[in-house]
């Protein structure tokens, strides 16, 4: 039987065509932990290229292959794109790489840092940049208002 008609070939194909990880339009803003994480993923990328091909490249794992080709080529991109962005420590109001913390209209009290998109993992506390809650709370001071989904925030602490 030919192999165009098994599921082993069908999953080669797929493996082999991986589509490339999307790229922001956005500028690539990162704070100094942003640009060391991007390094490292670099790394880590190309480690997975060269065990690929010691591996016996494309004709013995082509998914491991085309996972870190295409991998090798997202970090690439966005280490070269990268805009590393210092805090201006004499700023008092919201700015990129700022930790806020702001309490919500039902009590809550949550704390969110401000960072690039490769960064940025909400469960850890930390959004992207041009994430809505972010756009909402860049520029204001302690004690200012912004609504974030919906509701009323109020800031109360940057750091």
């Amino acid at each position: 039987m030919s192999v165009a008609f098994t599921k082993e070939g069908d999953a080669e194909a797929f493996a082999a065509d991986l589509p490339d990880r999307p790229i922001s339009q956005h500028p690539n803003l990162v704070t100094p932990q942003g640009l060391a994480m991007i390094e490292d993923e670099f790394a880590a990328a190309r480690a997975a290229y060269a065990a690929a091909q010691a591996a016996g490249g494309v004709a013995d794992d082509r998914t491991a292959m085309a996972r870190a080709t295409r991998d090798l080529r997202y970090w690439s991109a966005r280490r070269s794109t990268a805009q590393l962005v210092e805090r201006d420590e004499g700023r008092t109001s919201v700015q990129f790489g700022d930790a806020v913390t702001f309490d919500r209209e039902d009590g809550r009290t949550q704390t969110f840092r401000i960072v690039g998109e490769d960064e940025a993992d909400p469960a850890k506390g930390s959004v992207s940049y041009v994430s809505p809650l972010a756009r909402a709370l860049m520029g204001k001071g302690v004690g200012d208002t912004a609504t974030v989904a919906g509701g009323e925030v109020e800031i109360v602490a940057i750091g």
